[in-house]
């Protein structure tokens, strides 16, 4: 009997693995080399046309939001809140989970108007007081509630967290707790520091305006000196952004913050405090800062002496952290929308 040596193997079929593709937007490094960079752009006049009409109707709104005062100011902050809120929580939702969720939604606002009620019940108590001083029934029923305000908002945590114990499901858990803690994780970054802007907008216009106003230089700032003579780029996160830009705006910014706390530094609408939730006029003793300090020139000067604010001094600050360490929330912000393939966020706003 003959042994076949020709005796054949069964092949084992090979897996070939492919690596997964990132989830971001592809090719952006690509994006780096100068070709995208808005001075080398053929539509960046379309482009510059079309966010100078939107940038106008935001400035325009914003205007009209300060004139208005300070509850006006706040209730703006609120909604903002509440728009980024929602696409925050839209962001790691499913639709087949949550199908099978009923009334799970509705816990991410329980716990979203108990922060609201935590954050700014604290913040706002002194002036809500104060608005209703002059009505005896409505005094005290309003400082019994301030009185209780911390245990109230625990008692409504607790029974945010007893809801959401009680609607955990089998084969559901994992996506439900991701769910919790994503919750918790959008309270911190939208209440955070909102809540301090909402303190220094009821301490004077002001303190508000001042850098949200430097922001907005800034970003118009560097996108205008990176339109004309950006050559140069900034980070790869971000192809349009240049050194040019960067830099540029830098100079624009701290200057304006010099010459814009001058001019606003005069408006007592913008200078004093707000000490209940009223609308009406303000006047008040205005605050050493924004009392003017005169300064003597040398002789060959067109003038004798020129007036400045010492809250001016304190403006250079403002206008060098708006030029340095402002960008990087712009920044975070870019690498966020894509991250997620979010064309425009909310969160912007936030950063």
């Amino acid at each position: 009997m003959q042994n076949d040596c020709s005796t054949s193997v069964p092949s084992t079929p090979v897996r070939i693995r492919h690596r997964k593709r990132s989830n971001e937007v592809p090719n952006e490094a690509s994006k780096v080399n100068g070709n995208h960079l808005l001075l080398n752009d053929q539509n960046k006049y379309k482009s510059m046309l079309i966010r100078t009409y939107s940038t106008v109707w935001m400035i325009g709104g914003f205007a009209f939001t300060i004139y208005m005062g300070h509850l006006y100011i706040w209730a703006m902050v609120v909604v903002i809140q509440i728009f980024m809120a929602k696409e925050l929580f839209n962001l790691l939702r499913k639709a087949h989970e949550d199908r099978q969720l009923p009334w799970f939604r509705l816990l991410n606002w329980h716990f979203f108007f108990t922060a609201v009620l935590f954050v700014y019940g604290r913040i706002l108590s002194q002036q809500l007081v104060n608005t209703v001083t002059s009505d005896h029934v409505l005094y005290k029923l309003v400082s019994g509630l301030i009185k209780y305000q911390m245990v109230i908002c625990y008692f409504l945590y607790i029974a945010g967290f007893m809801w959401f114990i009680l609607t955990l499901k089998k084969k559901m858990y994992k996506y439900q707790f991701g769910q919790y803690a994503w919750t918790h994780m959008i309270l911190i970054v939208v209440f955070t520091q909102s809540s301090f802007t909402v303190a220094n907008i009821f301490e004077g216009i002001f303190w508000f305006l001042l850098p949200a106003s430097l922001i907005v230089i800034n970003d118009i700032a560097a996108y205008i000196f990176g339109f004309f003579f950006g050559k140069t780029p900034l980070i790869k996160l971000s192809p349009k952004k240049t050194w040019e830009g960067f830099i540029g705006a830098s100079f624009a910014t701290i200057i304006s913050a010099f010459l814009l706390a001058n001019i606003m530094g005069h408006f007592q609408w913008l200078t004093c405090p707000r000490k209940d939730l009223s609308t009406g006029w303000l006047y008040c003793d205005p605050d050493p800062m924004f009392k003017p300090e005169y300064y003597s020139l040398p002789g060959w000067f067109p003038w004798k002496e020129v007036s400045i604010l010492p809250v001016q001094w304190h403006a250079l600050n403002f206008g060098l952290f708006a030029s340095v360490i402002a960008p990087f929330g712009g920044f975070f912000a870019s690498g966020f929308k894509r991250a997620f393939k979010v064309k425009y966020s909310w969160t912007w706003w936030h950063y």
